[in-house]
């Protein structure tokens, strides 16, 4: 399958102390959607007993009868919506959360992000003695935690943790506590909420809309909390010693836009990535128009930082499922017009800005492109709300080789030619900083992971064949 956005990473959800918590997981991992399609799990407990529910398809698809509701018994219960980075897709033990019994007891974990230096950990538990039952670079935390020589399980976990490598938000179920953890980094996201008493983790914040619960705060960079009978401890044992590096593409496109993202309101974010992209215009446009759904906040921005007309020149079918049709070689080249289709009214005589989020391969913006001059566009404008995609993530984000994308192919003067428009401009990464609300990317230390646009990564990764490839690059 061609992957033409960023797939998205995973999604935790963790709830303790409520008589509903399998329900509000559920509803917790559907507001979370968007991070994990592939499968997702729910593992809940009663204080005795762990309770188990794993299945490849959508949340709604896979959670929507009582019955299997009422198996997941239980007053705490942990989620995961899943999209792999790392293990076989189609292997069913790949599903989290996992479970395992230890020495101090039953422990479920599930995990967001991807561990760099899971290759090397998984040969030396093997050699250990450890047996996989998954692909995944998670079970090696499972497994570090299990041959840890720390006298509690904290002790064990911390020791665990302090071998990896990478990035992770995790959160974690014992028989009477809920533990939620950051890497040091704080490349992924993780949130705090409470709700009558009860407390919740989340990848996002707008998993506690759905439940009505009350954000708290972000679990900060390298901190752990424990959450018991007896309320949430806090603690910081992975120490402070660097900035952190959270990742900045959460705000381009990965979390759901009525997030707030450390401290920041995701769809406003996105407007200003819109307006910087104005500030730096030097075309006449007619008409905004956004690719459904991913560049509709920062076309609004774009459009009213110009003060030109915005418009849905692009309408997209949202009842298209994956199985919809064959796609043979006859009908394939016409697969993008199962989700978009052109609103000529607004398109003809028109020139055009053609606004998007982000571009991979550029397979799909190439057909809407095409789509909007077939409908009588008198010029098309191609602009992006972020700086060029020029690199591979190791951090959890399931992206092509750095050879095979757009900006690795195409230098921005031989973009036009290749889309078939008038021009192409994307958002300059010092622009993109000052939208997050920095007033610039700091070198050599930037406040932000920024590794797909630059190369730079904070955690070394694993040896790789994908070198980064030079690009022309917009510094504006």
């Amino acid at each position: 399958m061609t992957i033409d956005k960023p797939r998205e990473e995973c999604a935790v959800f963790g709830v303790f102390n409520t008589q509903d918590a399998a329900a509000h997981c559920v509803l917790g991992l559907h507001a979370l959607q968007h991070r994990g399609q592939e499968a997702s799990g729910i593992v809940s407990t009663d204080g005795k007993d762990f309770f188990q529910r794993l299945a490849f398809g959508r949340v709604g698809d896979q959670f929507n009868k009582g019955s299997v509701i009422d198996h997941l018994v239980g007053t705490a219960a942990i989620g995961h919506n899943r999209y792999s980075t790392s293990g076989s897709k189609q292997n069913y033990a790949n599903i989290q959360p996992l479970i395992a019994e230890l020495e101090t007891g039953g422990l479920a974990l599930a995990h967001n992000g991807n561990l760099t230096n899971a290759r090397e950990l998984r040969t030396k538990l093997v050699r250990r003695g450890c047996l996989f039952r998954t692909s995944m670079d998670t079970e090696a935390v499972i497994h570090l935690i299990a041959v840890s020589e720390g006298e509690t399980l904290h002790d064990k976990i911390v020791d665990a943790l302090s071998r990896v490598e990478g990035a992770y938000s995790m959160v974690l179920l014992t028989e009477d506590a809920l533990i939620g953890v950051r890497d040091p980094l704080g490349v992924r996201p993780l949130v705090l909420g409470q709700l009558e008493g009860s407390w919740i983790l989340a990848s996002e914040t707008c998993a506690f809309d759905i439940i009505g619960a009350e954000f708290v705060r972000d679990i900060e960079p390298g901190e752990m909390v424990t959450i018991t009978a007896d309320g949430v401890q806090s603690s910081r044992p992975f120490g402070n010693s660097q900035p952190s590096r959270f990742c900045i593409f959460e705000y381009v496109y990965f979390s759901r836009p009525d997030s707030f993202i450390q401290g920041r309101h995701v769809y406003d974010t996105r407007k200003r990535m819109g307006e910087e992209l104005a500030y730096a215009e030097t075309h006449d446009i007619d008409v905004v128009v956004p690719v459904p759904d991913s560049g509709v906040p920062a076309s609004l921005g774009y459009a009213q930082a110009l003060g030109c007309p915005f418009e849905l020149g692009i309408i997209r079918n949202h009842y298209v499922g994956r199985t919809f049709i064959e796609p043979t070689d006859e009908i394939r080249h016409l697969g993008v017009k199962l989700k978009h289709n052109a609103n000529r009214t607004v398109l003809k005589g028109k020139k055009v800005a053609l606004v998007d989020d982000s571009i991979v391969r550029g397979t799909t913006l190439r057909k809407v492109a095409s789509m909007i001059r077939d409908a009588g566009a008198k010029e098309i404008h191609i602009r992006i709300s972020c700086p060029q995609w020029i690199a591979t993530c190791h951090y959890g984000v399931d992206t092509p080789k750095s050879s095979e994308l757009i900006a690795t192919t195409h230098t921005l003067e031989q973009m036009p030619e290749h889309f078939n428009v008038e021009s192409v401009q994307y958002l300059g990464i010092d622009a993109l900083y000052r939208a997050v609300g920095e007033t610039g990317r700091s070198a050599p230390s930037p406040q932000y992971c920024d590794a797909c646009f630059t190369g730079e990564y904070p955690v070394q990764p694993e040896e790789t064949d994908d070198p980064i490839v030079q690009v022309h690059t917009l510094s504006a």
